[in-house]
């Protein structure tokens, strides 16, 4: 049976613009035995190529088919249930790039839908005007709910999930997200890599997210302690992860091989 892995990026293989110790030679490691990969982000803003681009200049052996977005489980979604269909669009050139490849058109009145993604764009006015427009009944679509976002300089900045909270409280109407944790976007990502359920691992940094969508999919979770939930913070989920190491470079060869064979 064929086995594979769903990875997160920031927390695990690198924190802000620092990498993560043994991360490299993780992945190198799983290139080198054939096992498949994607890492999995709830980032909107940047396209694969722009991702793939910024890990190869870290070290990383790895391409765009080796990434996979929200902005792309966005896209997705919505052009599985709306063919030529049409979005109000607070967001960066991911989330726009994503929609275009489906076949969306990003217009600025009387749209299908309000995509809100993360990024430098929102303003009090685009806020306004996507309140008006779910209001009027477009409807609201967040790429993922996360209330902040890690900053290259260690910082955190608002994330999409706060951008979109504003038109949530105005509209009193709740965003649906294909992002982390959400089952589609571990569900395509899976796809992507052609494997089955029970074939299919996650890495992740983060309870709430990363392994919280493992478990609701029934996947393998390996929660790394290098990112966003620390272990003294796991007594507090009714949940868990399969596997709890400090970070990537602790996944042995001894666990590689449990886990390939199960």
């Amino acid at each position: 049976m064929n086995r594979g892995f769903l990875i997160d990026m920031d927390g695990v293989i690198y924190r802000g613009s620092e990498l993560v110790a043994g991360a490299i030679e993780f992945i190198n490691k799983l290139s080198d035995l054939k096992i498949p990969f994607i890492f999995v982000t709830n980032n909107s803003q940047r396209t694969p190529i722009d991702i793939a681009t910024k890990l190869q200049r870290m070290g990383f052996n790895v391409t765009q088919d080796h990434v996979y977005t929200s902005a792309m489980a966005t896209a997705s979604y919505l052009g599985k249930h709306r063919i030529g269909g049409t979005a109000y669009v607070i967001g960066e050139g991911g989330l726009l790039t994503a929609l275009n490849n489906e076949g969306f058109a990003v217009v600025d009145s009387n749209p299908d839908y309000v995509v809100v993604g993360e990024g430098r764009t929102m303003t009090l006015e685009t806020i306004e005007k996507a309140v008006q427009l779910v209001v009027d009944g477009a409807k609201l679509i967040a790429t993922n709910l996360d209330p902040s976002c890690p900053t290259q300089d260690g910082g955190v900045r608002p994330g999409c999930g706060a951008y979109v909270a504003m038109i949530e409280q105005a509209t009193g109407i709740k965003a649906f997200s294909p992002g982390k944790p959400s089952p589609v976007i571990f569900r395509e990502a899976r796809k992507k890599m052609d494997l089955r359920t029970e074939e299919t691992i996650m890495i992740g940094d983060t309870m709430e997210t990363d392994i919280l969508g493992a478990v609701q999919l029934g996947y393998k979770g390996i929660l790394v302690l290098s990112g966003g939930t620390q272990k003294e913070q796991l007594t507090k989920f009714s949940y868990a992860p399969d596997y709890v190491v400090p970070s990537v470079k602790d996944i042995s060869d001894q666990m590689l091989e449990e886990l390939l064979a199960i």
